[in-house]
């Protein structure tokens, strides 16, 4: 009998490797803590009829009430393969992975709080000025059944590139130097100067890396080949050291 396995659900692309961000995270935890897992391919038509299938608790509420479902989701049978655990939710599947499996920690011990802090301000401050340029890109990338969810009738202002470009880049900049100033503080004695808490990579610099691996595969000439040189290569040498954790299965 074979080895039960996690599933991680993802959204498929019309580029050879998945792009979404939150995913990622979860992603990068699963290959740093060398746990076995499979990947599901959902269409984003598909994925609330997905997800209420296999018991997933939604992601939030709508005002009016009703459930919403999102990616990422993954389902744990190793456990209890007969009553296997479904997870929503990235921050939610972070904490749930490393209570389950503590080897190689990706919350040291104390950092807990202030690790959630940081990644809600990856999340909602740091990532928003790439969003206008990003989200269009990363629309086109999707299998046309799924582009086509997003559209009715005319294409949304949302997912129209900015026509002021490297204004829009220059707004992205900003974020990544004010991060790198921060970041800067663990030179020296307190760090590498590279990872977010010292010398060990943890659920942080996941965080970063996720957004990194984004604008990677999804705008490689136009954003990253800029990006992996801001900040004296910062984000260059973060990207290599997660790099072996950038397997997809």
């Amino acid at each position: 009998m074979s080895q039960p396995m996690l599933i991680l659900y993802d959204v498929p692309s019309n580029i050879p490797q998945p792009w979404a961000p939150n995913i990622w995270r979860v992603r990068l935890i699963l290959n740093f803590k060398r746990l076995p897992y499979r990947t599901a391919w959902v269409e984003f038509p598909d994925v609330e009829e997905t997800l209420h299938a296999i018991g997933a608790p939604p992601t939030s509420v709508k005002n009016d009430g009703r459930p919403v479902f999102s990616l990422p989701v993954v389902v744990d049978p190793i456990r209890s393969p007969q009553a296997p655990i479904v997870l929503s939710n990235a921050n939610n599947i972070a904490e749930y992975l490393e209570v389950t499996y503590p080897a190689r920690q990706v919350f040291p011990e104390g950092s807990r709080a202030l690790q959630a802090l940081f990644v809600h301000y990856i999340q909602e401050i740091f990532t928003k000025p790439l969003l206008p340029i990003m989200v269009p890109l990363s629309h086109q990338r999707l299998p046309e059944r799924s582009q086509s969810h997003f559209l009715s009738g005319t294409t949304p202002s949302y997912l129209s590139v900015p026509p002021e470009r490297e204004q829009a880049w220059r707004a992205v900049q900003e974020q990544f130097d004010f991060l790198a100033n921060i970041l800067d503080k663990n030179s020296g004695t307190d760090g590498d100067g590279v990872v977010a808490m010292g010398h060990e990579l943890t659920y942080a610099d996941f965080a970063i890396v996720s957004v990194l691996i984004w604008i990677e595969k999804v705008a490689p000439h136009d954003g990253w080949v800029r990006i992996r040189q801001w900040n004296g290569g910062r984000w260059g040498k973060l990207w290599e050291r997660c790099k072996s954790c950038m397997d997809v299965f």
